[in-house]
């Protein structure tokens, strides 16, 4: 295997949590695209590589993600990284935990058992980083529990307060005219979000999702909240567009996810043709486009 280092323009994912100024060019789109790119990442040494070959990384956090720049996040170091041999039946090894405390499966620290859902588990913080913008060792959390922030939403999460932790920047992002809607996170967008980045912070490796699922989940998140845009950009002038909105002014849009699938389906109608695209969202759920009135 060869790893190819890279520098990150935008340095590390780490450096725009807590920080007031810098945080303030997260928008609520581009932390999802942040989340899917490392989930993806994630998804590719568990489950995609030749040879059946699986990958543990074992330091999952906010500090090994790099923004390159265009806002690409990659995994950086693979300073920990363990294999699983292909043929092995228990998907586990045991070797003593290392890492940052906050992020570290607290199965895997109890037990010694290092399976790809403690991979899951600190990723599962970084969502939770991402969603209130604040490290997982911040103070204020660990006034609360010395766990840190994975413990602490968790439990506000089953009394319900979880939407008090969110980043007030997001719920912040407006336009610059006062009727413009806001581009923070949708109310499905957001339930989507932190309800698969709960399962991935549970306590016992079992009980979380496989990164296949997480990937599903943080596309179907990017989904409802960019096709919000795109449906409001019909009626909406350009210059107060959602990030990532579709340009096309059209009659009707309508949009259904094929359940199962990485793809979405559009079928734009307007007076003389119908157009059906489909786009992978692996890559972008929607492109920009310079035309306000295309002809078709």
């Amino acid at each position: 295997m060869i790893l190819i280092i890279e520098d990150f323009p935008n340095e590390s994912l780490c450096h725009y949590l807590g920080n007031l100024k810098d945080k303030c060019v997260l928008t609520w789109e581009k932390r999802l695209k942040i989340c899917i790119d490392v989930a993806h990442a994630l998804k590719y040494i568990h489950y995609g590589m030749e040879d059946r070959t699986r990958i543990i990384n074992r330091y999952i956090n906010c500090y090994n993600i790099g923004l390159d720049e265009n806002w690409g996040a990659k995994i950086v170091h693979f300073w920990w990284s363990v294999f699983l041999p292909p043929n092995q039946e228990d998907e586990a090894l045991y070797l003593k935990w290392i890492g940052r405390t906050r992020y570290v499966d607290p199965e895997y620290k109890k037990t010694n058992k290092v399976k790809r859902e403690s991979d899951v588990y600190g990723f599962g913080v970084v969502l939770f980083e991402i969603l209130c913008g604040r490290l997982a060792h911040d103070p204020i959390y660990l006034k609360e529990s010395d766990m840190g922030l994975a413990h602490v939403a968790r439990r506000s999460f089953s009394t319900g307060s979880l939407e008090e932790m969110i980043d007030p920047i997001i719920k912040e992002e407006i336009g610059e005219n006062a009727f413009v809607l806001s581009r923070g996170p949708t109310k499905d967008s957001l339930h989507t979000f932190i309800t698969i980045a709960h399962q991935c912070v549970a306590e016992t490796q079992d009980q979380r999702p496989t990164m296949k699922v997480v990937v599903k989940e943080l596309e179907k998140a990017l989904f409802f909240q960019v096709s919000h845009c795109s449906i409001f950009s019909l009626s909406t002038p350009r210059s107060n567009l959602c990030d990532g909105s579709v340009l096309y002014r059209q009659q009707k849009l309508e949009s259904f996810m094929r359940l199962g699938s990485n793809y979405i389906k559009f079928i734009v109608k307007n007076p003389f043709h119908i157009i059906m695209s489909s786009i992978n969202l692996s890559s972008l759920l929607f492109r920009h486009h310079r035309n306000m009135n295309p002809t078709f």
